[in-house]
Protein backbone atom coordinates (compact mmCIF):
# COMPACT_ATOMS: atom_id res chain seq x y z
CA UNK A 1 0.00 0.00 0.00
CA UNK A 2 3.26 2.40 0.54
CA UNK A 3 1.05 4.55 3.17
CA UNK A 4 3.09 6.50 5.62
CA UNK A 5 3.84 5.81 9.06
CA UNK A 6 0.78 8.19 10.62
CA UNK A 7 -1.46 6.58 7.55
CA UNK A 8 -0.57 3.13 9.12
CA UNK A 9 -1.28 4.34 12.56
CA UNK A 10 -4.75 5.45 11.54
CA UNK A 11 -5.47 1.98 9.47
CA UNK A 12 -4.52 0.08 12.85
CA UNK A 13 -6.92 2.40 14.92
CA UNK A 14 -9.28 2.34 12.31
CA UNK A 15 -9.35 -1.92 12.18
CA UNK A 16 -9.11 -2.07 16.11
CA UNK A 17 -12.66 0.02 16.07
CA UNK A 18 -13.65 -2.17 13.35
CA UNK A 19 -12.23 -5.72 14.93
CA UNK A 20 -14.46 -4.48 18.81
CA UNK A 21 -17.84 -3.58 16.87
CA UNK A 22 -17.57 -7.14 14.84
CA UNK A 23 -17.07 -8.75 18.31
CA UNK A 24 -19.81 -6.58 19.76
CA UNK A 25 -22.11 -7.48 17.15
CA UNK A 26 -21.38 -11.65 17.11
CA UNK A 27 -22.34 -11.32 20.85
CA UNK A 28 -25.75 -9.53 19.61
CA UNK A 29 -26.28 -12.50 16.85
CA UNK A 30 -25.39 -15.01 18.98
CA UNK A 31 -28.49 -13.82 21.37
CA UNK A 32 -30.77 -13.58 18.56
CA UNK A 33 -30.93 -9.38 18.50
CA UNK A 34 -29.80 -8.71 15.14
CA UNK A 35 -32.88 -10.22 13.39
CA UNK A 36 -33.21 -7.80 10.52
CA UNK A 37 -29.57 -7.90 9.77
CA UNK A 38 -29.04 -3.50 10.00
CA UNK A 39 -26.12 -3.73 12.51
CA UNK A 40 -24.70 -6.58 9.97
CA UNK A 41 -24.98 -4.30 7.25
CA UNK A 42 -23.91 -1.16 9.26
CA UNK A 43 -20.82 -3.05 10.20
CA UNK A 44 -19.70 -3.88 5.97
CA UNK A 45 -20.31 -0.36 5.11
CA UNK A 46 -18.36 0.27 8.02
CA UNK A 47 -15.76 -1.96 6.63
CA UNK A 48 -16.20 -0.79 2.79
CA UNK A 49 -15.49 2.93 3.82
CA UNK A 50 -12.04 1.54 5.32
CA UNK A 51 -11.30 -0.32 2.57
CA UNK A 52 -11.69 2.75 0.15
CA UNK A 53 -10.11 5.39 2.34
CA UNK A 54 -6.84 3.41 2.43
CA UNK A 55 -6.77 2.14 -1.18
CA UNK A 56 -7.52 -1.66 -0.05
CA UNK A 57 -10.58 -1.95 -2.62
CA UNK A 58 -8.94 -2.91 -5.72
CA UNK A 59 -9.95 0.60 -7.55
CA UNK A 60 -7.24 2.26 -8.74
CA UNK A 61 -6.76 6.30 -7.49
CA UNK A 62 -8.77 5.53 -4.18
CA UNK A 63 -6.53 5.83 -1.74
CA UNK A 64 -6.77 9.52 0.12
CA UNK A 65 -3.19 10.72 -0.67
CA UNK A 66 -0.93 11.86 2.61
CA UNK A 67 -0.75 15.16 3.17
CA UNK A 68 -0.10 15.72 6.99
CA UNK A 69 1.67 19.19 7.43
CA UNK A 70 4.97 18.24 7.34
CA UNK A 71 5.19 17.60 3.86
CA UNK A 72 2.98 19.91 1.45
CA UNK A 73 1.49 17.01 -0.48
CA UNK A 74 -1.58 19.42 -1.41
CA UNK A 75 -0.08 20.05 -4.99
CA UNK A 76 -0.10 16.40 -5.53
CA UNK A 77 -3.84 15.57 -3.90
CA UNK A 78 -7.17 16.16 -5.31
CA UNK A 79 -10.49 17.11 -3.69
CA UNK A 80 -12.80 15.55 -6.32
CA UNK A 81 -15.13 18.17 -6.42
CA UNK A 82 -14.36 21.38 -8.93
CA UNK A 83 -16.38 23.33 -6.21
CA UNK A 84 -14.22 22.42 -3.85
CA UNK A 85 -10.38 23.37 -5.95
CA UNK A 86 -11.74 25.95 -6.54
CA UNK A 87 -12.33 27.51 -3.10
CA UNK A 88 -9.28 25.53 -1.87
CA UNK A 89 -7.42 27.95 -4.76
CA UNK A 90 -8.84 30.90 -3.71
CA UNK A 91 -8.21 30.40 -0.31
CA UNK A 92 -4.21 29.80 -0.92
CA UNK A 93 -3.78 32.68 -3.40
CA UNK A 94 -6.36 34.75 -0.68
CA UNK A 95 -2.87 35.99 1.31
CA UNK A 96 -5.38 35.75 4.47
CA UNK A 97 -3.68 33.06 5.88
CA UNK A 98 -0.60 31.96 7.28
CA UNK A 99 0.96 28.73 6.95
CA UNK A 100 -0.01 27.15 9.77
CA UNK A 101 -3.84 28.12 8.81
CA UNK A 102 -3.44 26.75 5.52
CA UNK A 103 -2.54 23.35 7.24
CA UNK A 104 -5.15 23.90 9.18
CA UNK A 105 -7.47 25.06 5.86
CA UNK A 106 -6.64 21.81 4.07
CA UNK A 107 -7.68 19.15 6.58
CA UNK A 108 -11.10 20.59 6.89
CA UNK A 109 -11.17 20.25 3.03
CA UNK A 110 -9.64 16.65 3.35
CA UNK A 111 -12.57 15.93 6.05
CA UNK A 112 -15.04 17.43 3.64
CA UNK A 113 -13.82 15.42 1.02
CA UNK A 114 -14.02 11.89 3.14
CA UNK A 115 -17.47 13.05 4.13
CA UNK A 116 -18.87 12.92 0.45
CA UNK A 117 -16.86 9.82 0.58
CA UNK A 118 -18.60 7.96 3.10
CA UNK A 119 -22.10 9.48 1.69
CA UNK A 120 -21.59 7.84 -1.30
CA UNK A 121 -20.78 4.26 -0.33
CA UNK A 122 -24.01 4.39 1.89
CA UNK A 123 -26.19 5.69 -1.22
CA UNK A 124 -24.63 3.00 -3.29
CA UNK A 125 -25.50 0.64 -0.29
CA UNK A 126 -29.07 1.98 -0.17
CA UNK A 127 -29.91 1.57 -3.77
CA UNK A 128 -28.69 -1.81 -3.66
CA UNK A 129 -30.82 -2.65 -0.71
CA UNK A 130 -33.56 -0.55 -2.88
CA UNK A 131 -33.23 -2.67 -5.86
CA UNK A 132 -33.54 -6.15 -3.77
CA UNK A 133 -36.50 -4.75 -2.53
CA UNK A 134 -38.51 -3.80 -5.29
CA UNK A 135 -37.61 -7.57 -7.19
CA UNK A 136 -39.81 -9.01 -4.16
CA UNK A 137 -43.13 -10.17 -5.09
CA UNK A 138 -44.97 -11.21 -1.85
CA UNK A 139 -44.89 -8.50 0.83
CA UNK A 140 -44.53 -10.24 4.07
CA UNK A 141 -43.41 -9.41 7.93
CA UNK A 142 -39.87 -9.77 6.88
CA UNK A 143 -40.13 -6.91 3.73
CA UNK A 144 -41.53 -4.24 6.27
CA UNK A 145 -38.27 -5.06 8.67
CA UNK A 146 -36.61 -4.39 5.54
CA UNK A 147 -38.83 -1.57 4.81
CA UNK A 148 -37.83 -0.05 8.65
CA UNK A 149 -34.23 -0.19 7.65
CA UNK A 150 -34.36 1.69 4.21
CA UNK A 151 -36.35 4.01 6.15
CA UNK A 152 -33.53 4.17 9.01
CA UNK A 153 -30.83 4.33 6.04
CA UNK A 154 -32.86 6.79 4.63
CA UNK A 155 -32.71 8.76 7.92
CA UNK A 156 -29.17 8.41 8.14
CA UNK A 157 -28.48 9.81 4.27
CA UNK A 158 -30.63 12.52 5.15
CA UNK A 159 -28.45 13.33 8.55
CA UNK A 160 -24.90 13.00 6.01
CA UNK A 161 -26.52 15.20 4.05
CA UNK A 162 -27.32 18.24 5.97
CA UNK A 163 -23.56 17.88 7.41
CA UNK A 164 -21.58 17.73 4.57
CA UNK A 165 -24.27 21.33 3.32
CA UNK A 166 -23.26 22.63 6.42
CA UNK A 167 -19.66 21.93 6.02
CA UNK A 168 -19.46 23.55 2.54
CA UNK A 169 -20.97 26.52 3.75
CA UNK A 170 -18.45 26.51 6.09
CA UNK A 171 -15.22 26.05 3.93
CA UNK A 172 -17.40 28.83 1.71
CA UNK A 173 -17.14 31.58 4.41
CA UNK A 174 -13.34 30.56 5.70
CA UNK A 175 -12.00 30.54 1.95
CA UNK A 176 -13.91 33.93 1.62
CA UNK A 177 -13.38 35.61 5.12
CA UNK A 178 -10.31 34.09 6.43
CA UNK A 179 -10.69 32.26 10.12
CA UNK A 180 -12.86 34.00 12.69
CA UNK A 181 -10.53 34.43 15.76
CA UNK A 182 -13.74 34.09 18.44
CA UNK A 183 -14.57 30.57 16.89
CA UNK A 184 -15.18 28.07 19.56
CA UNK A 185 -13.67 25.52 18.49
CA UNK A 186 -11.06 25.13 15.44
CA UNK A 187 -11.04 21.07 14.35
CA UNK A 188 -13.40 19.96 11.24
CA UNK A 189 -14.75 16.71 13.41
CA UNK A 190 -15.58 19.03 16.54
CA UNK A 191 -17.20 21.88 14.27
CA UNK A 192 -19.47 19.28 12.69
CA UNK A 193 -20.49 17.84 15.78
CA UNK A 194 -21.10 21.23 17.50
CA UNK A 195 -23.29 22.41 14.48
CA UNK A 196 -25.44 18.92 14.35
CA UNK A 197 -25.66 19.42 18.42
CA UNK A 198 -27.59 22.43 18.10
CA UNK A 199 -29.90 21.02 15.69
CA UNK A 200 -30.85 18.42 18.20
CA UNK A 201 -33.12 17.72 21.08
CA UNK A 202 -31.00 18.98 23.73
CA UNK A 203 -32.03 21.24 26.30
CA UNK A 204 -29.81 24.01 27.41
CA UNK A 205 -28.05 22.37 30.02
CA UNK A 206 -27.55 19.23 27.87
CA UNK A 207 -26.00 21.79 24.97
CA UNK A 208 -23.56 23.23 27.72
CA UNK A 209 -22.81 19.78 29.31
CA UNK A 210 -22.18 18.42 25.27
CA UNK A 211 -20.27 21.87 24.55
CA UNK A 212 -17.61 20.97 27.69
CA UNK A 213 -17.03 17.43 26.61
CA UNK A 214 -16.38 18.69 22.88
CA UNK A 215 -13.82 21.22 24.12
CA UNK A 216 -12.13 17.81 25.91
CA UNK A 217 -12.77 16.39 22.79
CA UNK A 218 -10.68 18.73 20.41
CA UNK A 219 -7.96 18.75 23.01
CA UNK A 220 -7.57 15.19 22.78
CA UNK A 221 -7.54 15.82 18.79
CA UNK A 222 -4.81 18.19 19.00
CA UNK A 223 -2.76 15.72 21.32
CA UNK A 224 -3.34 13.03 18.62
CA UNK A 225 -2.39 15.53 15.75
CA UNK A 226 1.00 16.29 18.07
CA UNK A 227 1.84 13.15 17.85
CA UNK A 228 1.71 12.07 14.22
CA UNK A 229 3.90 15.22 13.90
CA UNK A 230 6.52 13.82 16.16
CA UNK A 231 5.94 9.60 14.49
CA UNK A 232 6.34 11.48 10.90
CA UNK A 233 9.37 13.53 12.34
CA UNK A 234 11.01 10.55 13.87
CA UNK A 235 10.31 8.13 10.51
CA UNK A 236 11.92 10.63 8.54
CA UNK A 237 15.19 10.81 11.20
CA UNK A 238 15.32 6.67 11.00
CA UNK A 239 15.25 6.97 7.10
CA UNK A 240 18.66 9.04 7.40
CA UNK A 241 20.31 7.01 10.21
CA UNK A 242 19.81 3.86 7.94
CA UNK A 243 21.97 5.24 5.97
CA UNK A 244 24.74 5.74 8.05
CA UNK A 245 25.67 2.59 9.66
CA UNK A 246 25.86 3.88 13.06
CA UNK A 247 23.96 1.53 14.65
CA UNK A 248 23.38 2.66 18.29
CA UNK A 249 22.16 5.78 16.80
CA UNK A 250 19.98 3.56 14.61
CA UNK A 251 18.66 1.52 17.68
CA UNK A 252 18.02 4.82 19.56
CA UNK A 253 15.81 5.85 16.84
CA UNK A 254 14.23 2.59 16.55
CA UNK A 255 13.22 3.00 20.19
CA UNK A 256 11.34 6.05 19.79
CA UNK A 257 9.80 5.08 16.78
CA UNK A 258 8.45 2.47 18.30
CA UNK A 259 7.03 4.12 21.27
CA UNK A 260 5.59 7.26 18.99
CA UNK A 261 4.10 4.54 16.69
CA UNK A 262 2.35 3.03 19.53
CA UNK A 263 1.39 6.46 21.41
CA UNK A 264 0.03 7.63 17.94
CA UNK A 265 -2.11 4.30 17.42
CA UNK A 266 -3.63 4.29 21.17
CA UNK A 267 -4.44 8.22 20.64
CA UNK A 268 -5.83 7.39 17.33
CA UNK A 269 -7.89 4.70 18.68
CA UNK A 270 -9.15 6.69 21.69
CA UNK A 271 -10.18 9.77 19.59
CA UNK A 272 -12.01 7.80 17.42
CA UNK A 273 -13.81 6.24 19.38
CA UNK A 274 -15.05 9.03 21.25
CA UNK A 275 -15.78 10.36 17.96
CA UNK A 276 -18.33 7.10 17.69
CA UNK A 277 -20.00 7.79 20.92
CA UNK A 278 -20.16 11.65 20.46
CA UNK A 279 -21.79 11.18 16.64
CA UNK A 280 -24.43 8.45 18.02
CA UNK A 281 -25.26 10.70 21.24
CA UNK A 282 -26.33 13.99 18.04
CA UNK A 283 -27.64 10.82 16.05
CA UNK A 284 -29.92 10.18 18.77
CA UNK A 285 -31.27 13.68 19.69
CA UNK A 286 -31.79 14.08 16.14
CA UNK A 287 -33.84 11.37 15.30
CA UNK A 288 -36.10 12.36 18.41
CA UNK A 289 -36.58 15.66 16.81
CA UNK A 290 -38.19 13.78 13.63
CA UNK A 291 -40.70 11.80 16.08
Amino acid sequence: LQLSAVKLAELHSDLKIQEKDELSWKKLKAEGLDEDGEKEAKLRRNLNVIMTKYGMNGKKDSQLVDTNYIKDGTESDTLDDPRLEKLWSKAKTSGKFSDEELDKLWREFKHHKEKIREYNILLETVSRTEDIHKNVINPSEENLVKEEILHNKHRELKEKLRSINQGFERLRKVSHQGYDTTSEFEEPRVIDLWDMAKSANFTEKELESFREELKHFEAKIEKHHHYQKQLEISHQKLKHVEGTGDKDHLNRNKEKYAMLQEKTKELGYKVKKHLQDLSSRISQGLQHNEL
